[in-house]
């Protein structure tokens, strides 16, 4: 029985061992050669992308999401019933105020006006007629030949007869005026749009559809809006210069298509939004604005001289506040704070923390820790003057 019990232990022994054996983990190599040391992150440095802290004139631009307004939109509406015999314009034409547009039947209200004018020179006459005899009895009545009775009752007569004159004469106005409404006139300048009835039917006066919308495209306006808290700047910019503000219209691609001059501030801030709306008028020579454009719209408040500036990726959030990664002359990064101001156009004025030729991080600030080393940029910066 003891050398069973013996051999069953080996037994177990053995494969135990050779399991042990199997899944034992491989040693990792060591180092090779003499400068595997020298190969680690911690010695090499981090790499990174630096830039310098200038000083520069910085121009302070309010920015707000608008749309483009015409300065006038008006709908061409018949003012007179008819036919319409003519159209006169073709769509997207550019007219003048007074330019024919469309001609409507002129015939019956060219009946009316001779009929009202045949009325006015029949009670004309008749008017004549009753002076004439108004006068001949005031010759009677100062001799005595006549009663004044007589006299006051063709008095009357004549002012009933100059009342009638006077009705023929708005009668008559008014069959010349449908006369000349017969002829529709484009009330502003601008640009047509699309024809919305054609030659041949029948209008109405006032109609709900109208013949064309005129657009007037030179100048326009843009409506943007900025946030309340922006509007003490502007306010004290216009107690500075009354001078109304500079603004400049920028497309989604961030190309400017025009500059023009602030118009208006509203009169109230938006409770739902809290934004202020503001209205800047462009003359658009170039036509570059068309209404109901979507455009940026900025405004010059200020001008920071001698700004201290960086790239904007240079500013960091911490837990404390801004800061930004400054590089000191050993080569390893202090992390300090900062204030920044506003920023333009990529670069970020800062109001403290920096001076103007101290080097900071611009990328690779997620691999950085303060103190630690850096790798040197002095390569990258001699491609960028190399590639200018």
């Amino acid at each position: 029985m003891k050398p069973r019990w013996v051999l069953l232990t080996l037994l177990i022994l053995g494969i135990a061992a050779a399991v042990a054996w199997r899944f034992k983990p491989a040693a990792k190599p060591g180092p090779v050669g003499p400068g595997a040391k020298s190969a680690s992150a911690s010695t090499r440095g981090v790499p990174i992308i630096a830039a310098e802290v200038t000083v520069r004139d910085m121009p302070i631009w309010l920015s707000g999401l608008g749309t483009v307004q015409a300065s006038n939109t008006v709908t061409v509406r018949p003012r007179v019933s008819g036919s319409l015999d003519q159209v006169n314009f073709t769509e997207g034409q550019t007219v003048k105020a007074g330019d024919v547009l469309a001609q409507i039947d002129p015939r019956p209200y060219r009946a009316t006006l001779e009929q009202a004018k045949a009325r006015q020179a029949q009670n004309a006459a008749q008017l004549a007629n009753a002076r004439r005899d108004l006068d001949r009895i005031r010759a009677l009545v100062e001799s005595d030949a006549e009663s004044r009775r007589l006299l006051e009752q063709q008095e009357a007569s004549v002012a009933q007869l100059a009342a009638v004159a006077q009705a023929d004469q708005a009668a008559v106005d008014a069959a010349q005026l449908d006369l000349d409404f017969t002829t529709v006139r484009a009330p502003i300048a601008g640009r047509t749009g699309v024809r919305l009835v054609d030659a041949g039917n029948l209008v109405t006066a006032s109609q709900g559809a109208g013949l064309v919308v005129i657009t007037q495209l030179q100048p326009v306006s843009v409506v943007f809006a900025i946030a309340q808290q922006h509007l003490p700047a502007l306010r004290r910019r216009l107690t500075a210069d009354p001078a109304p503000p500079v603004v400049r219209a920028v497309a989604e691609s961030a190309e400017d298509l025009a500059t023009g001059h602030l118009e208006l501030i509203d009169n109230q801030i938006d409770t739902a939004t809290g934004t202020v709306r503001l209205k800047a008028t462009f003359a658009n020579a170039d036509l570059a604005l068309w209404p109901g454009q979507f455009v940026t719209g900025l405004i010059l408040v200020d001008t920071r001289r001698q700004a201290v500036v960086v790239p904007a990726e240079v500013v960091q959030a911490g837990l404390n506040g801004p800061f930004a990664y400054v590089i000191k002359a050993d080569q390893t990064v202090e992390a300090r704070p900062i204030t920044p101001g506003p920023t333009v156009d990529a670069f970020t004025i800062i109001d403290t923390g920096l001076k103007s030729g101290e080097r900071v991080v611009r990328d690779g600030q997620s691999k950085l820790q303060p103190g630690a080393r850096i790798a040197s940029d002095a390569p990258a910066a001699k491609s960028k003057k190399s590639g200018k």
